[in-house]
Parts: C-alpha cells; sequence; structure tokens
C-alpha cells in the first residue's frame, strides 16, 4: 500500500494510470498513450516523468560534508557547490545497499536523492556523533525532463542561462515564474534535466510543460518507456541490475570509486573483494521478437552460468535487450548463451553496452 503521494496523482490517473506502487508512493508504470511512442518523444523531442517517489533527504550542518563523505563511493570533497555525484552507497561488507545522487547545495548543505534502499539508514549511522541535521523532504517533487528539445524548450521559459549548466550541475531559478533547481541529470541516456520543486508548484509545471511544449512533440511518460529508455542506456536499477549481494566492482561501478579519499563505509571490504568477481554486469540481445522474462536463466553449453535482470523489447533498434548478471569469463561481446524462461527460450549474444549511444555524447552534449 502507498502511503507516499505525489502532488501529480490525479493527473496520472487522468492519463490512464492505475498507480502501482513503487518506494511507496504510486506512480505511472503505464499511461493509456503507448509506451513505445513515449519512448520514441524521449529519443527526438522530450519526455516528462513525474519520478517524486525517489526519495529526498537535507543533510545540513558543520558536519554535513563528513557525513555525506562517508556513505558514498565518491570523494564528495572534491563535489563544488552547484555540482552533484552520483554512485553506490555500501553496507560494511562493501556491497550495494542502494545509489544515490548528492547534490552539493553549498552553506553545508547536501541534497541526497536516492531509491529503494538503505541509504536513510546509513546516513542516520554516518551522522551519530555528528554536528548535522538529518531531514526527510516529500514536499520536494522530482521531475525528469528528458530529451533533444528540452534545452531549447525551457532556455525560452527559465530566467537561467541554461546553456552555462554543466552536466551534473545544478542552479536554483525559475520556471515560468515558479521556483525550482534545475539539475542537468538524468535516466534516460539522453541530454535532458531533473526539475526540482515543491509541491505547490509543481502541478503548474507539468501542465505548462506539457501544454506548451505539445507542438513540440513533448509528452508525458511512464515508468515502462523509462524502463526502455535506461536499459538501452545500460543505467542501473537497484535491486534489479545490483543487489546487496553484487560488489561495485561486478557491476561495473569502479568509475566511482575514489581510490584517494579517506574512511568511508565498507571501504576495506571493497577493496578486498577487488579482483574476486562472482558474476560481471553485461548486455545481451535475444532472438526474440518481444522482452524476455526477468530472472530467467543464463546458459552457457548446458551449465547454467546467469541471470536476466532488465529486459526489454526496444521498438526504436528492433531489438529484445536485457542487462544480465553471468560468470566473468562469458560477459564477452559476441558471446553466444541461451536463455531460459518459464514460457520462453531463446538464443542470445552477450552485446557491448550501453546498447544506445555507447560514447555517451548526447547525454554530456
Amino acid at each position: 500500500m502507498s502511503d507516499r503521494v505525489s502532488a501529480l496523482a490525479s493527473h496520472h490517473r487522468a492519463l490512464g494510470s492505475d498507480l502501482g506502487d513503487w518506494n511507496g508512493m504510486g506512480v505511472a508504470w503505464s499511461y493509456a498513450t503507448d509506451p513505445d511512442d513515449e519512448h520514441d518523444a524521449v529519443r527526438t523531442a522530450a519526455g516528462l516523468f513525474d519520478l517524486s517517489a525517489l526519495k529526498k533527504v537535507h543533510v545540513r550542518g558543520p558536519d554535513a560534508l563528513a557525513v555525506v563523505n562517508h556513505i558514498i563511493t565518491r570523494d564528495m570533497a572534491k563535489i563544488s557547490p552547484g555540482a552533484s555525484a552520483y554512485g553506490p552507497i555500501l553496507t560494511k561488507q562493501g556491497t550495494i545497499c542502494d545509489d544515490a545522487i548528492i547534490f552539493n547545495m553549498g552553506n553545508n548543505e547536501y541534497l541526497v536523492v536516492h531509491g529503494t534502499g538503505d541509504t536513510m539508514e546509513r546516513l542516520q549511522e554516518s551522522a551519530e556523533g555528528k554536528n548535522v541535521g538529518i531531514e526527510f523532504d516529500d514536499v520536494l517533487h522530482d521531475l525528469p525532463f528528458q530529451g533533444p528539445k528540452t534545452v531549447e524548450f525551457l532556455a525560452e521559459h527559465t530566467a537561467m542561462d541554461l546553456s552555462s549548466l554543466g552536466y551534473f550541475q545544478h542552479q536554483e531559478t525559475t520556471l515560468f515564474d515558479k521556483k525550482c533547481m534545475l539539475s542537468r541529470t538524468g535516466y534516460s541516456g539522453e541530454r535532458g534535466y531533473e526539475i526540482f520543486a515543491n509541491a505547490d508548484v509543481i502541478v503548474d509545471l507539468w501542465e505548462q510543460i506539457l501544454e506548451r511544449g505539445r507542438p513540440m512533440g513533448i509528452m508525458p511518460c511512464s515508468f515502462t518507456c523509462l524502463d526502455k529508455a535506461r536499459v538501452e542506456a545500460a543505467l542501473l536499477f537497484y535491486e534489479g541490475d545490483m543487489t546487496t549481494a553484487n560488489t561495485p566492482w561486478e557491476v561495473g561501478f569502479g568509475w566511482a570509486i575514489s581510490r584517494t579519499k579517506g574512511d568511508f563505509r565498507g571501504k576495506e571490504a571493497l577493496f578486498a573483494a577487488e579482483g574476486k568477481e562472482k558474476i560481471k554486469l553485461a548486455g545481451i540481445v535475444a532472438e526474440h521478437d518481444d522482452a524476455v522474462e526477468a530472472n530467467s536463466k543464463l546458459l552457457h553449453n548446458g551449465d547454467e552460468v546467469g541471470v536476466v535482470n532488465s529486459p526489454v523489447y526496444s521498438r526504436r533498434m528492433k531489438k529484445s535487450l536485457a542487462l544480465v548478471h553471468v560468470r566473468p569469463d562469458l560477459a564477452v561481446p559476441g558471446t553466444r548463451l541461451e536463455v531460459k524462461g518459464e514460457s520462453i527460450a531463446c538464443a542470445a549474444t552477450v552485446e557491448r553496452i550501453p546498447f544506445y549511444d555507447p560514447e555517451k555524447t548526447r547525454t554530456h552534449a
């Protein structure tokens, strides 16, 4: 049962969503529109999502940097005000218990945005004995606005110089004269932004963007669409592509680990586990005309060697894609595997990830 409510819930219902639960909030898993058409909008124009079910936590006070630096593998001392960093949150055993973006808001204040894992509990542990306040904020909403036309559209309606905002930078501004924070982040593999604003203005922002954006091909987009976009871009989902059974080394998260900063939770266990990976994250293209089943087994010469975590069918790429965990020696592009699910069995090939825009030219444009 969802106990958290988006201020946009009635709008999602009006668009045909029955609001399935995610992270304790009713979210739009689907609309009356075709998720493939929504996906087209994200890749060719822009799509607007409501990801307010992500949890937003303010960390404030003299020891705020020490606390956020202890819970994430990135070196937050290098993240200046107006910038943010994405990375894994670890257990003491060096495995992944969540992922988060941490925004440096300046003046000893950080905004931590996370999903379904244990970030809040880990923050509270790291804050023990420290001069810091930790506050969960469900008034703050999050609208990812993703796609190549976002720049042109937002630049016309915001007070700030949007072109000056770099990747993983944010700024407080106004949009349609409403206070918000624009962050150049997202989960789609496209150039895009996240619009953070309070509940009292978020409905107006949603309505204005969709009404004024319609002639440009801008449309509201569901979680089903988001899944297609993020799998194409090989962006991970906590408790799907990474769990407390996995170290960052196993899921391609090594780039997010600072080797030079001081202590952080799980550091010793994390570095002890390096080179001892039991699985590796990989991408497969299945020889099937739809998405294969999540949790399907992967076989190689009859041996079970892995599992399908995040399967989607991409109409745009005309491919059945999936992010998988597989035995490390088989996570090599070109490796042939068998997919065996409850009702689907087919061949598949390991392919380089990201499947879409592998050089990431679009997000970094």
